[in-house]
């Protein structure tokens, strides 16, 4: 059967078990209790034989599903089906002797240990995956790549499975211990010194573990594919794009914050700050080079030449950096915002500080005009069009 048609098949053996379970069979036994009054044992055995073969059937296809091949796309259908068997068990335990139950119970483990495999098994392919990912195409624009919004959608809705996903890999985990060293026992709510015997730190859980291996990977192949742009201001948008839909992610599921931590959020926005600063020191930096006082002046006399090479760099740099970068794509508004008011912040004042002190230098008309091509509010108005993906030329403004 396809994936397809068996994830319809899921659900509705979940409804008609969960329904089974709570609602037919204490309604047959009640039935039967009272049809075979006199003969309490009678009863027992025809209901206890009637349902006994009936959840057999219902664990055979639960069974079927954890046997299927693996793949990321179903691990939410498995622990559809570990929660059901987890939760619905125990509801019809007293509806058999003692012996059925036992049989029914190990029947269960053994499947819920089936799927607690193959879920493992999914998150190891969930690694292997990001590390498999080694494609050279740049997103065009800097912009969030795909592998990023794969896997942390995926991570945010597994993460709404947190407790379950805790108990198997918790469970998986004692399994592996018991195997490699019988007898012991290991606790990860337990608490252990660090090496400095400064504070006790609370161990990881297996599946807070495995959250944070999978986000090292992931940060450390968008690492890697940043290099692929050859303009190391590009490299930095890619990486503040790439950060903050991640932190977005984070922030906006609870259960994931809470895996990942406040120190690691904490860093991540450290080193997004880095790369803002990285972004403005190499484009932005180099531009207000142009505006530096030094080598304007001799012996307090503006030198002309000079300082229309300075316009001319200046205005020629700042063409360039608008034509390049309102391609580039800066989709979270927040971070849009928050680069160009710094753009703003670092350009303007600068901008408008060095044509107030030497554009009187020029002659007032054509010559001005040759030379100052840009009045503050033009800067201004051309920094609004970065990060849009869309390219306005100069001196038209976008609709």
């Amino acid at each position: 059967m396809s994936w397809e048609t068996l994830e319809r098949e899921t659900e509705s053996w979940i409804k008609t078990f969960k329904k089974i379970a709570n609602l037919h069979f204490s309604s047959e036994r009640k039935l039967s209790e009272a049809v075979f009054s006199d003969y309490p044992s009678i009863s027992q055995n025809l209901l206890g034989s009637l349902s006994h073969g009936v959840t057999l059937q219902f664990l055979n296809f639960a069974e079927g599903i954890a046997l299927t091949k693996r793949s990321g796309e179903k691990l939410f259908k498995f622990l559809d089906i570990y929660e059901t068997l987890r939760d619905t068990l125990p509801v019809i335990d007293n509806l058999f002797p003692e012996e059925w139950a036992a049989e029914l119970k190990n029947e269960a483990s053994i499947i819920r240990s089936h799927l607690g495999e193959a879920m493992i098994s999914i998150f190891n392919e969930l690694e292997n995956s990001i590390k498999a990912d080694s494609g050279k195409t740049q997103v065009p624009g800097g912009a969030v790549h795909p592998l990023t919004k794969y896997i942390m959608n995926y991570l945010e809705y597994a993460c709404e499975y947190k407790g379950t996903l805790e108990q198997v890999f918790r469970e998986h985990q004692k399994i592996e211990r018991a195997d490699s060293n019988p007898g012991s026992e290991y606790d990860y709510n337990s608490q252990t010194q660090n090496p400095s015997n400064e504070k006790v730190v609370a161990r990881q859980s297996p599946f807070q573990a495995q959250i944070i291996k999978t986000m090292e990977l992931l940060d450390a192949n968008v690492e890697g594919k940043s290099k692929l742009y050859k303009d190391p201001s590009l490299s930095s948008i890619f990486m503040m794009n790439n950060g903050r839909y991640t932190l977005k992610k984070i922030k906006g599921s609870a259960d994931l914050n809470s895996l990942m931590g406040e120190t690691w959020y904490r860093k991540k926005s450290s080193d997004l700050r880095q790369y803002h600063k990285g972004y403005q020191r190499e484009t932005w930096g180099k531009l207000l080079n142009c505006l530096h006082p030094e080598g304007l002046t001799v012996k307090g006399k503006v030198m002309k030449p000079v300082l229309k090479e300075r316009f001319k760099s200046f205005n020629a740099m700042f063409d360039e950096i608008h034509k390049t970068q309102s391609n580039w794509v800066v989709g979270d508004e927040q971070l849009q915002s928050e680069l160009r008011v710094s753009i703003s912040n670092m350009v303007i004042p600068a901008y408008r500080s060095f044509l107030g002190r030497y554009s009187q230098t020029f002659t007032p008309g054509r010559q001005t005009e040759k030379y100052v091509k840009f009045q503050p509010e033009d800067i201004e108005t051309y920094i609004d069009d970065l990060f849009d993906g869309n390219a306005a030329p100069m001196g038209r403004k976008k609709v």
